[in-house]
């Protein structure tokens, strides 16, 4: 037994023999003697508790992984999609050289876009973009506008399958023909080296005086619709990404956004979902990739600024009310209505705090860079704004490279 157990057993027995003419001090004693062993019994009886169980740490998916190896210039460089002329002093790049890639390690940006000069001829445009994604430790977008119609750059210079203007098959209000019209253009820019098509074309026709015409496939927000929704599936179908433009629509303008300073649309909120909104949702719901917002103030939104620079068009509605998780590019950002207003640190500092993900074409690609850069740095954009996009940027590369 242990000692203190078994002495303070002696006294207890010690007292009872003393019988009634014990003193209080003699009774305290005892009851003292008698909590000792109770507590000596309880330390006695305790169990151990149970180990814990360890903890896992979190599996990081390939993105994740890539974003923490990344340095802070190296994400916001991802957040921009420029042409190759804006990496060097040349004024048509065909082809990549020493400048081209002395270009890209100063700021390895996470897109390119190329125009019809770009383009010679199929080898050579195949080569070129070959040659930009080697450069590229994360992997590159590769973009093109190739809606058909007039804006139809693969079509008009290496002779890719060619369409008539989307005014005319949505006339024809026929899903499968557009299903076909994605198919093919997908086909024929992913054989080319192209992941990314900016389109389709998603305004509604409202008014005369708008810059697209016979881009738009319908007055009709349901036949525009039925007609995104195809192209997108189509594109999809042959691993093509599909872009959304020009949220959150350009169709009841009165104005040019590539001339004009400013270019203002007074649409109430109710009337955008009554019309322009219904096509970007469908677009939506038919998993379109990007989404790209147009330079158009809309009355309706309440704050007097272009909708790629609006918090109210890119989050509040875009995000949140059309409930979009891909992709938010902007319009370029070398029209006259945000380069003209604004200087291209502006420019992209407003975009990025509105919720864009990629800013395409500012005038001054350094100057966004560094901006942005600072912004961070003084907190005017918090680091998890920037990783958020980054990550997403990521994500879809590694999709597009699976």
């Amino acid at each position: 037994m242990h000692r203190s157990i078994k002495a303070a057993a002696l006294v207890l027995i010690a007292g009872i023999s003393g019988g009634c003419g014990r003193t209080v001090g003699q009774t305290s004693e005892s009851a003292a003697d008698s909590n000792a062993v109770t507590e000596a019994t309880t330390v006695m009886q305790t169990t151990i508790p149970p180990a814990a169980e360890p903890v896992t740490e979190p599996q990081l998916s390939e993105a994740e992984k890539l974003l923490q190896d990344l340095t802070l210039h190296e994400r916001v460089c991802q957040m921009f999609m420029v042409t190759p002329e804006q990496l060097t002093s040349y004024s048509i790049v065909t082809y990549v050289d020493d400048e081209v890639r002395g270009g890209f390690e100063e700021l390895p940006v996470g897109g390119i876009v190329l125009f019809a000069k770009n383009l010679e001829t199929t080898d050579q445009t195949r080569q070129l973009l070959a040659d930009f994604q080697s450069l590229s430790r994360t992997g590159l977008f590769t973009a093109v506008d190739e809606e058909g119609g007039t804006i139809a750059r693969a079509a008009q210079r290496l002779g890719t399958t060619s369409f008539y203007g989307m005014r005319y098959y949505g006339d024809l209000g026929d899903y499968d023909t557009a299903v076909g019209i994605g198919r093919t253009i997908g086909a024929d820019i992913g054989g080319l080296g192209f992941n990314v098509d900016f389109a389709p074309v998603a305004d509604v026709d409202i008014s005369c005086a708008n810059e697209l015409g016979s881009r738009i496939f319908s007055s009709d927000p349901y036949v525009v619709s039925n007609m995104v929704s195809g192209v997108v599936s189509g594109l999809h179908e042959s691993g093509v990404c599909a872009t959304l433009k020009h949220f959150p629509g350009l169709g009841a303008e009165d104005g040019n956004t590539h001339y004009d300073s400013s270019v203002t649309l007074y649409r109430s909120l109710d009337e955008l979902r009554e019309t322009e909104l219904i096509p970007f949702a469908e677009g939506i719901e038919s998993g379109a990739d990007f989404v790209m917002v147009g330079h158009q103030t809309v009355t309706g939104l309440g704050d007097g600024l272009p909708c790629d620079l609006s918090y109210a068009a890119v989050t509040e509605i875009l995000r949140g009310e059309l409930g979009f998780e891909g992709l938010v590019i902007t319009d370029s950002q070398q029209m006259n209505t945000i380069s003209r207003v604004y200087n291209s640190g502006e420019a992209a500092v407003m975009s990025i705090q509105a919720g864009v993900d990629i800013v395409l074409m500012p005038q001054d690609i350094g100057a966004a860079v560094e901006a942005v850069e600072e912004a961070v740095q003084n907190g005017d954009i918090a680091q998890e704004r920037i990783d958020e996009s980054v990550l997403r940027i990521l994500e879809k590369k590694h999709e597009l490279a699976s």
